[in-house]
């Protein structure tokens, strides 16, 4: 893989400070893991930003259809036990 064209494409996360989550910060080109991870710290981290780096390959990243967005996200209304309308909350419960 000596030209660019045949090097995987790495989704980057970073984590901004312990604690937080690892967000979606870009994507690159490299030849492997380590050079993605060299890459990722020079480009989404050159002014402190993250205490952490992720790089996933793009190919092992499995995603929802946009197309079935409707199917897949709408809550089953048959599975009454996700929602508890029928639970009585006692005196002096707030913030529920």
């Amino acid at each position: 893989m000596s030209d660019k064209q045949g090097w995987p494409l790495w989704e980057i996360f970073i984590r901004s400070k312990n604690g937080l989550n690892h967000r979606h910060v870009g994507s690159l080109h490299a030849p492997d893991a380590e050079m993605a991870m060299e890459n990722a710290r020079d480009v989404y981290t050159r002014r402190s930003e993250g205490v952490s780096i992720w790089v996933v390959e793009s190919r092992h990243i499995t995603a929802s259809n946009p197309e079935n967005n409707g199917e897949f996200f709408e809550p089953a209304q048959d599975k009454v036990y996700r929602h508890p309308t029928f639970y009585e909350m006692p005196e002096g419960i707030k913030h529920i």
